[in-house]
């Protein structure tokens, strides 16, 4: 398999660290809202990621973290009157609500921030050590970015340049105006004994300190959205160079983000479609992402939606079709495969294998819906359409596309033969109420 590579600029052949085996890490949420379509996009892709390379017959170990002490955190509490914990709580479990809501994978790692402050305060106290970071007289610590000479490398710029023409905030303490916090001075909410005084770990080194105490040195991959390339992940390259001489991760992989039609998808900009709000099936939002190369900006809009909303209608009617054909005929057999079978997964493969190309994935999955149409149509070849629907199963779970559907039982089963047998005999006002009586079932004819 092929993915882009964030560091080198290409697309390079994933080369697992450990033999059958792929570590994943990517940044989560800063819980202090619910998040809208735009911040799903990595929770769909990665969850995607997953699950193709588990049908490769990966292990795959993911991980992504809550951000659960944070500014924004601590003004939501005093917005909401509730404690920073309370706050917290209440958007990890609407977020996992999220996760579960676009047929995610919700058992991967979730390490929290409140959860690794002796860790992190260990390994910002190593960086002092080392000479990589400094301690201000304010009780703040810095990261001294003219310690690394290969800092700007996973975003292509050049530590002179920024150095030289730094426009971030400069503060009197600081050495350089990109030097970034490790630890920040703090007398508000919850705050933590350290060497350099009370106070709360930076936002950019959280992650680098969990992600050594998940998998204790580097992973094969870690990404997240195409905003967090600088400064975020090149904060936590810079820092993990200079701790663990390694910088994180092969392979950088970053998604691009939605906007809502020309303009960027923002709170701060108040253009956003909550995803607790969503009105259509949320496998339809997946169905739309999934459309769109990774790596390419979505401009969302109702009638994009709207769109994808039909195309998800005719994936679950050849769906639902098929199964009820297998079904009310016993032919359920994973085992089977036939030479077309065998073509449809060989393409969808080739597809995901090259940078997860999932708008060619998908082109596979249409072909198999209109096959299915065309196979039920007249003298129906079982074999085949047995075999199609293994692939076409397995590909809509890689694609979290797949939902739960219940076979017939017996009574529902002689339901159905009454209802072939009224249309048989052209009685069609008991076909429509035995229709009816199926469609409450969850057999929608």
């Amino acid at each position: 398999m092929r993915l882009y590579n964030t560091y080198t600029n290409k697309i390079e052949e994933l080369k697992p660290i450990k033999e059958g085996v792929v570590t994943i890490y990517y940044c989560g949420p800063t819980v202090y809202n619910y998040i809208h379509i735009g911040n799903a996009r990595p929770i769909i892709f990665f969850d995607t990621l997953k699950k193709y390379l588990e049908h490769k017959n990966y292990k795959v170990i993911m991980a992504s973290n809550f951000t659960d002490l944070n500014e924004k955190i601590l003004a939501q509490a005093k917005k909401e009157g509730l404690t920073e914990m309370e706050v917290a709580n209440k958007y990890i479990n609407a977020y996992l609500e999220d996760v579960k809501r676009f047929n995610a994978d919700d058992s991967y790692i979730k390490p929290r921030v409140t959860e690794t402050i002796p860790e992190i305060i260990e390994f910002v106290d190593e960086l002092v050590k080392n000479g990589s970071a400094y301690k201000t007289e304010t009780g703040d610590v810095y990261f001294r970015v003219s310690s690394l000479p290969t800092y700007g490398a996973l975003s292509n710029r050049k530590i002179d340049e920024l150095i030289q023409g730094a426009r971030v905030e400069v503060r009197d303490e600081k050495e350089s105006g990109y030097d970034f916090a490790l630890w920040k001075s703090f007398n508000e909410g919850i705050v933590y004994d350290s060497p350099w005084g009370k106070g709360r770990p930076g936002w950019h080194t959280e992650c680098c300190v969990m992600i050594n105490n998940i998998f204790k040195g580097m992973i094969d991959i870690h990404g997240g959205g195409a905003d967090l390339i600088f400064p975020h992940h090149e904060n936590e390259i810079a820092q993990a160079e200079c701790a663990y001489h390694h910088r994180i991760a092969n392979h950088w992989v970053h998604n691009a983000r939605v906007n809502f039609g020309k303009e960027k998808m923002s709170k701060s900009l108040g253009n956003v479609v909550w995803c607790k709000d969503l009105t259509c099936d949320p496998l339809a939002y997946r169905l739309l992402v999934l459309s769109f190369p990774y790596r390419n900006i979505i401009p969302y809009t109702d009638e994009l939606q709207a769109q994808f909303v039909d195309q998800y209608e005719r994936i679950k009617s050849a769906y639902n079709k098929l199964f009820l054909y297998l079904d009310v005929n016993n032919l359920f057999d994973s085992k089977v495969q036939t030479e077309k079978s065998v073509e449809l997964m060989k393409r969808f493969d080739e597809a995901n294998d090259e940078d997860m190309n999932t708008p060619n994935g998908l082109s596979v999955i249409y072909d198999i819906v209109k096959l299915i149409n065309q196979s039920l149509r007249g003298e129906v070849n079982n074999e085949l359409v047995v075999s199609i629907f293994n692939v076409f199963d397995e590909m809509l779970k890689v694609y979290g596309l797949n939902y739960k559907k219940e076979r017939m039982d017996e009574e529902t089963r002689n339901l159905y033969t009454s209802w072939l047998d009224a249309k048989k005999v052209k009685d069609f006002e008991k076909a429509d109420k035995i229709r009816e009586e199926l469609k409450n079932r969850g057999f929608a004819l």
